[in-house]
């Protein structure tokens, strides 16, 4: 008998109807990975006449991550939770910085509230060091022990999955047995040794797309994940240089970046900041966030990156960009709006 998912003595993988796809479905997944899976990018189908089977140039080595295109990357596990990409939206939400385990707490359950009741998937996200700030002097955050003990409580005790950004490969290893994502600065995303750790820490690996990178350029970011067998990679769009202190937004990154198959987000708070305009810190424009991330989201974006906080004015990191915390249901009732008559439109073509 058959077994669907394996490859055949005819060289022939069967996809069946195993994980119980449709045949529709099934070849929609066909057409969408087969040229894009790397290993596979040179292959051709030469047989998907019928969606239970595809006849593909075999290497064994590269079966696993054919099979990942197909199953896998339609689905980024997210610890105790499931995103169904692209079906589902996904925000990655709360402060800048860990201030104390309170505010996160605070922070975390509210957020979650707001996306169970709007059909969001939600992650948790807060630094434990800003290892980047524009002053010696500037707060950096409750270093990493602190740092991930409030990070594991709020993913053990609210069961959420929780990130957070890692800025040196000794860092991954702690890091990764608390978070489910972890998250990979703008400035540090050329960073081969720092990508290559987080992929072989087997988590969701989130990379920022650098102020000075091209979009294109980030397939040898994912390519250098990808290289660990990790194939859970994540980019997040947060804005392109523009002469000094001043950040612009191309929203055709986004698709250009979704062409490496793989869920690409929209950092709307960052993107409003004004680096080092402040002298000693980051300005910002906040007034900004609401109308990019509808923007984004227009354009396709699989999710946001959202800052939040309930008095951003007191935020130590931040705080000319951090969105009020009360702002934010309306903020994804909108994109969530935007969203669906999208949908409505791809639809009715």
């Amino acid at each position: 008998m058959r077994e669907t998912g394996e490859i055949q003595e005819d060289g022939t993988l069967d996809v069946g109807r195993g994980k119980g796809f449709s045949e529709a479905a099934i070849y929609r997944k066909i057409s969408a990975c087969c040229y894009a899976i790397d290993g596979f990018r040179h292959r051709k189908c030469l047989d998907i006449s019928r969606a239970e089977r595809l006849h593909i140039g075999y290497n064994h080595q590269h079966y696993w991550l054919f099979l990942a295109g197909v199953y896998g990357m339609t689905q980024i596990l997210l610890g105790p939770k499931t995103w169904n990409w692209p079906e589902d939206f996904l925000l990655i939400a709360g402060p800048c910085v860990i201030e104390n385990g309170t505010l996160c707490r605070h922070i975390a359950a509210r957020v979650e509230e707001i996306c169970r009741r709007l059909g969001v998937t939600y992650v948790f996200k807060a630094s434990f060091d800003k290892a980047n700030r524009s002053g010696a002097g500037s707060f950096r955050g409750q270093g990493m022990d602190r740092g991930l003990d409030v990070l594991a409580e709020i993913r053990h005790a609210q069961h959420l999955p929780v990130t957070t950004d890692v800025h040196e490969t000794e860092q991954v290893a702690a890091v990764a047995e608390v978070v489910d994502v972890v998250q990979i600065p703008a400035f540090l995303c050329r960073q081969t040794d720092l990508l290559l750790a987080a992929g072989q820490s087997g988590k969701v690996v989130n990379v920022k797309k650098g102020q000075f990178m091209a979009p294109w350029e980030m397939a040898n970011v994912v390519e250098k994940v990808r290289s660990t067998g990790n194939q859970q990679v994540m980019l997040t769009e947060r804005g392109t240089f523009f002469g000094y202190n001043r950040l612009v937004n191309d929203m055709t990154s986004i698709v250009q970046m979704q062409a490496l198959r793989v869920p690409v987000l929209f950092d709307a708070t960052h993107s409003t900041q004004l680096p080092g305009g402040l002298g000693t810190a980051s300005g910002g424009q906040r007034q900004y966030v609401e109308v990019l991330a509808a923007a984004a989201t227009a354009a396709g974006a699989d999710g946001l990156f959202i800052e939040v906080h309930p008095e951003p004015e007191k935020s130590p990191s931040d705080a000319a960009t951090i969105l009020p915390l009360d702002q934010l249901e309306s903020l994804l009732v909108r994109c969530l709006a935007i969203r669906e008559a999208l949908r409505g439109t791809q639809q009715k073509h």
